[in-house]
């Protein structure tokens, strides 16, 4: 159980939920799948699969969760295709020209009609709540897909007081400094090869720059025109490589050999026994990453936040 990306939410005032509490009210939600007419339906899984049942999957503190979302797929040049054909049909019957309106609703009837047919796709989204670390931490590689969780959570949770964190200086100004050599890069922190800059004039461009030396020529030339870093690769503590945006979005997490090891050495051979270590392994580095990045990057603006 290893994130791929790792979008956080910060709860801007103390949380707490036990697992009992939290399968409850997951269980009023828990996913059914489309009916013969509906386009989407999403609802929450267990997050074992089909090793498990329970909708919660907890260890040391953390809650995992897992949201399913069905769609139903209907091909565009399909349903155009059969509406044309109805369309000329009448037009051919009744000697007169069909209209957009008339037209619309003809794609309709047809789409309610290939709903029974249509094939379906099911996508996981994984998240996992650290009351103790004040955080949700949603394995999305955009922040639409982290906030349609969060949304989706709080419905069912009836309240969900959380933001995604802000720094007290803009992430691109301190990814630039880096660069530029004008802000101390953190004893944590070790560049990677691969970063995006962007002009920040309204019409400003983009330059992604991936296998290079980020101290190059190249790269400080564009620099000093002005460009600013919006995307670095980079690795955590020699532990954790990822790629981290001006969002504070964390995309493209790979945990290193000492952490494979630890999972390694774990000897087990049940699968859900392997799942929870892996789990353990993974919310105990991201425990110490998360606040260590925030610091990083200027330090946490805490003014919003209700503490204890």
């Amino acid at each position: 159980m290893w994130f791929r990306n790792a979008r956080v939410f910060r709860f801007t005032k103390p949380f707490d939920i036990t697992a009992e509490d939290l399968e409850e009210k997951l269980q009023a939600d828990a996913f059914k799948p489309c009916g013969p007419q509906e386009t989407m339906r999403q609802g929450w899984v267990p997050p074992l699969g089909k090793h498990g049942e329970l909708l919660v999957h907890s260890a040391n503190g953390y809650h995992l969760i897992a949201l399913r979302k069905e769609e139903k797929i209907l091909p565009g040049p399909v349903v155009k295709e059969a509406v044309e054909e109805r369309a000329e049909a009448i037009e051919l019957e009744q000697s007169r020209k069909v209209r957009r309106k008339e037209k619309d609703e003809i794609k309709e009837q047809v789409m309610l009609e290939m709903l029974p047919q249509a094939f379906s796709r099911n996508r996981r989204c994984y998240a996992y709540l650290a009351p103790k670390d004040g955080v949700l931490v949603v394995d999305a590689g955009s922040a639409k897909q982290a906030e349609d969780l969060a949304s989706t959570l709080r419905k069912t949770l009836g309240s969900l007081p959380v933001r995604p964190p802000v720094v007290e200086q803009a992430p691109a100004f301190t990814f630039t400094g880096w660069l530029t050599e004008t802000i101390d890069l953190p004893a944590t922190i070790e560049l990677g090869n691969e970063c995006e800059l962007k002009d920040p004039s309204e019409d400003g461009g983009v330059v992604r720059c991936k296998g290079l030396d980020l101290k190059a020529d190249e790269i400080r030339n564009h620099l000093e025109t002005g460009m600013q870093v919006t995307k670095l690769a980079v690795t955590w503590d020699n532990n954790v490589h990822l790629v981290l945006d001006e969002e504070l979005g964390i995309r493209r997490l790979k945990f290193g050999e000492t952490l494979q090891e630890q999972l390694d050495d774990v000897d087990v051979d049940d699968a859900v026994a392997k799942f929870d270590a892996a789990f353990t392994i993974m919310t105990l580095e991201l425990s110490r990453m998360i606040p260590g990045l925030l610091e990083a990057l200027g330090g946490e603006d805490r003014s919003a936040i209700v503490e204890d």
